[in-house]
């Protein structure tokens, strides 16, 4: 595709909208938009899809249309596709369904996750959607009256982040292009009545950084293609705000400048009732694209999507909008179809066939995810299974609220049809009634449960009316009742119901018991939270979501064909979990034999869940890199680990440095799924006691140069650092203390050459400078760094002049005296310590480390002097045929700034923050 064809602006703008209609074919006015205003993205939704048959030949009616038009690139086609009760694309046969987004975190795994998103975007794909409007990264941070519900994740902003992470990269493998949303995020919204007044975000910048934003930095940090910016509006100290996704300071300050995204931000619909009455939607348009979205969103009104289009040429032809602006977003646009779509991929839609393929696989994963996903919260009586509580002959009462179906649902669409409605339908009382649709989805509820226990099942619903005649008269005949709700923070009465219902079951006993309360059990099939927390109600699950699947699933866990295992997301878990948090968990010595697998396998799951842009400090690392064998260093390290399948939970390493006589935490890892849980405190309070009660040590440290995996505290992450700062600071370190370091790595050493300014300052010094190798320079080079208080400097000498094969000593000495004033330390990668510096592990480059710079302290030009030794560094290093050299520590402090470096052409690998403090200052634990 040649540059000049987007020279047509027109053809550029048509590129910034995505834009629906109505009806399951093309119409001929989403034909004009395609040929006549070159609309470059569509986003489909239930009203035009009816099968995955009917999806297909749409999309690809779509698609034909824009290639005989003479469109240069395929259109991006758009689908919610959420799962749970948030699917536009439904088919019986062909799609799948699969937990909402709630109930997939209620699994537990985010392998899960990745699987059951893989599975989602290989149906989509099939039917020739190529980009998915997920994942859902917003967090609960105030669950009642929130419209999201079990669309989010919960209300943890690390579980929901590693979720949405988990879901982002299986819809990317299965090749969609992704979309965060609801940015910046939706769970903490305050609603104040009129349709004309718009939802408000009360929170700080702040607040919202803590918490809300995670989810979205680690998207971003991970790839995301991308961002739905919401239409709500901002209230607090900093920001005010009308509508999210028109404001500069939302779109281009906080989402690409503070977090870094770079990808396609996508407007909320400027439809919106709020909006389009307040502002305008030609106003709007304008406005978003100068706040820096990318796409404007227009869902289905044809005369509005012309305002739209008319009001940003008129932007662009007045100057208010740039052609630089509209080009920057038309280069992300094209980059993004660019990775989920090409002409060949779009005229040529695999459809069912490949969907047949699919189902069996995916069938069984939908069944592994409901049995994984559905909760008991509680059953402190042991009610469950109800076939062990009853007999046959038994009734159970099911009482359910009126609750509107859901609209990808194969049983609504039967209801609707009328197939599963039998002439003469009766309720359990015999009064012939009009039933509601949500009704019916229930009553088959009632009608699975009757066909399992091979017993009679009363079914009627409740409503705002409460607790009528009619139910107390059904509660008195019935030996179990079973009470679902559906939102109830949001839907009061069904509390009040459920409580009202308790009651009168609280003073019936079972017949033929011994004052045994009438069991109730409570189900809630949409957000968990309706009673997770009332310990009055003595059993309850959850099922997050009541479409078809999920019921069934629960049938199956009230008769006791299966065992759920489910647990409750975010904070409701780990208010659940509080007493393992106060578990005292056993810490044992490492044993290199027993532990060096598991080790391994812990640092490659930790690595693994970084950010896919950033090499991990722990890239290259091995069980190996933490044990050093050197005589100058004593080292334990510490796990916790399961007996029962040799995995570790935790592993800390800890040295102490002879020389310096500095007690050294090189690095406390926990299983990502395991922390929260006190492991790392097991852990630190352990090596700590360990160091004290060894007696000699002068100094603590938190990082270290030998091994050089953590320098100090990771602050790559801005939140990872505050957050690591509160908990060190809470083990007892005075982090207000500490000091900056970090590792620099210089590329491309084939055609790097020297600046001249720096080959110049050499050529005037007044020292010489050499590369000396063995044993028999040591003492003059031992002599020389004493003047290092520095831990691990001394033993990285003592190990390079051991080594002359593999490493060397650099060393610049006065001219008129021959005195040492400064030194480094070359290591290629095959000296025998090089496995202590894993960012020396490139598979694809050679690199080479020059480490532990000693400058004596009566040098006044300091900078100068190092760069000299750095520079004769990288020559040597660049004989060898290296690709590549690494700094592996660079001090912060004021001694020498990492600006000196980037004129040399170094980049900055890792940032840290070193923290120190003396053995006497330190509290021991207790």
């Amino acid at each position: 595709m040649e540059d000049s064809v987007w020279d047509d602006m027109d053809r550029a703008m048509g590129q910034m909208f995505i834009m629906g209609f109505d009806g399951t074919e093309v119409n001929s006015q989403i034909k004009t938009l395609i040929e006549k205003h070159h609309l470059g993205t569509i986003l489909l939704t239930a009203k035009n899809l009816k099968s995955a048959e009917q999806t297909t030949k749409l999309v690809l009616d779509l698609q034909t249309i824009a290639h005989n038009a003479g469109h240069p690139v395929p259109l991006a086609i758009g689908l919610d596709q959420e799962n749970g009760g948030v699917n536009s694309l439904f088919d019986e046969t062909y799609i799948l369904q699969f937990p909402s987004a709630m109930g997939v975190a209620a699994t537990g795994s985010t392998d899960m996750a990745y699987e059951i998103a893989k599975a989602t975007g290989q149906e989509l794909g099939a039917v020739g959607i190529n980009w998915i409007m997920g994942p859902c990264l917003d967090v609960l941070t105030n669950v009642k009256n929130q419209p999201l519900g079990v669309r989010s994740m919960g209300d943890d902003p690390e579980e929901v982040s590693k979720f949405g992470v988990a879901f982002m990269k299986g819809y990317k493998d299965a090749g969609l292009a992704t979309c965060g949303k609801h940015f910046p995020s939706y769970g903490n919204l305050e609603f104040l009545g009129s349709s004309l007044d718009v939802p408000i975000i009360t929170d700080s910048l702040e607040q919202l950084s803590l918490s809300a934003l995670v989810p979205f930095r680690n998207a971003i940090s991970q790839g995301v293609d991308g961002m739905m910016v919401g239409g709500c509006a901002m209230s607090s100290a900093g920001v005010n705000v009308m509508h999210a996704c028109l404001s500069e300071q939302v779109v281009d300050n906080l989402l690409r400048d503070d977090l870094g995204f770079d990808g396609v931000v996508m407007s909320e619909c400027l439809e919106m009732e709020a909006l389009s009455q307040n502002i305008g939607v030609g106003g709007g348009t304008v406005m978003a694209v100068d706040a820096g979205c990318d796409l404007v969103l227009l869902c289905r009104l044809y005369s509005v999507q012309q305002e739209a289009i008319k009001y940003l040429k008129l932007g662009y032809e007045d100057g208010a909008i740039s052609g630089d602006r509209i080009r920057k977003s038309l280069k992300r646009v094209l980059n993004l179809k660019a990775t989920c779509t090409s002409w060949d991929k779009a005229l040529n839609p695999p459809g069912v066939s490949s969907l047949s393929t699919l189902q069996p696989s995916h069938t069984r994963l939908s069944a592994e995810a409901y049995s994984a996903s559905v909760t008991v919260v509680r059953d402190k009586d042991r009610l469950l299974p109800l076939s062990n509580l009853l007999d046959p002959e038994e009734e159970i009462l099911l009482l359910t609220p009126l609750v509107k179906p859901l609209p990808a649902s194969a049983l609504s669409k039967r209801l609707a049809t009328g197939s599963l409605m039998s002439p003469g339908s009766t309720t359990p009382w015999g009064k012939s009634v009009s039933l509601m649709s949500g009704e019916n989805v229930f009553r088959e509820l009632g009608r699975s449960i009757a066909r399992k226990r091979r017993g009679r099942v009363l079914h009627t619903s409740y409503t705002a009316h409460g607790v009528r005649p009619s139910h107390e008269n059904l509660i008195n005949r019935s030996s179990a009742i079973i009470i679902v709700t559906a939102d109830a923070n949001q839907n009061l009465y069904q509390n009040g119901f459920t409580k009202h219902a308790a009651m009168i079951c609280k003073s019936q006993p079972m017949r033929g018991a011994e004052r045994r309360e009438k069991p109730i059990v409570v189900v809630s099939v949409s957000s968990p939270y309706d009673f997770a927390l009332d310990n009055s109600i003595g059993t309850y699950i959850c099922t997050y979501d009541f479409t078809e699947t999920a019921l069934q699933t629960l049938v199956e866990v009230l008769i006791g064909d299966l065992s759920p295992t489910g647990r409750l997301p975010g904070t409701l878990s780990q208010n659940q979990r509080q007493h393992q948090s106060k578990q005292h968990w056993l810490v044992e010595s490492f044993d290199e034999d027993r532990d060096g697998k598991a080790l391994d396998d812990l640092l490659q799951m930790i690595e693994q869940e970084g950010p896919v842009n950033q090499r991990s400090e722990l890239f290259g690392c091995s069980s190996t890199t933490f044990l050093l064998h050197n005589s100058g260093i004593e080292e334990s390290h510490w796990v916790v680990r399961n007996s029962s399948t040799r995995s570790l939970l935790g592993f800390c390493c800890t040295y102490f440095f002879k020389s310096t006589a500095t007690g050294v935490v090189g690095a406390i890892l926990v299983d990502p799924d395991r922390r929260k849980l006190s492991i790392g405190h097991a852990l630190h309070t352990r090596a700590i006691k360990s160091m004290v009660q060894r007696g000699g040590v002068k100094r603590f440290q938190l990082g270290s140069k030998l091994p050089g995996v953590f320098l100090g505290i990771p602050t790559n992450n801005n939140v990872e650092r505050k957050r690591l700062r509160r908990w060190f600071a809470s083990m007892g370190w005075n982090t207000a203390l500490s000091r900056p370091v970090c590792s620099m790595i210089l590329k491309d050493l084939s055609t790097w050459s020297a600046p001249e300014k720096i080959s110049r300052s050499m050529q005037h010094a007044e020292v010489e400078y050499e590369l000396v190798h063995g044993r028999q320079y040591a003492e003059s080079i031992i002599e020389h760094i004493k003047s290092s208080t520095r831990q691990g400097v001394t033993e990285i000498y003592q190990l390079a002049l051991a080594d002359h094969s593999s490493c060397g000593v650099i060393r610049a000495k006065r001219f008129k005296d021959g005195t040492v004033l400064g030194s480094v330390v070359l290591c290629s990668p095959g000296a025998g310590w090089a496995e202590a510096l894993p960012a020396l592990k490139d598979t694809n480059n050679i690199t080479w480390a020059i480490s532990s710079p000693v400058i004596s302290p009566s040098v006044g030009e300091y900078s100068t002097l190092l760069q000299g030794l750095i520079l004769l560094g990288i020559r040597q290093v660049k004989q060898q045929q290296a690709d590549a050299v690494l700094l592996d520590c660079v001090d912060g402090d004021g001694h020498f700034d990492t600006d000196s470096l980037s004129e040399m052409g170094f980049t900055v690998l890792h940032n840290f923050e070193e923290v120190s403090c003396d053995a006497d200052s330190m509290s021991v634990p207790a």
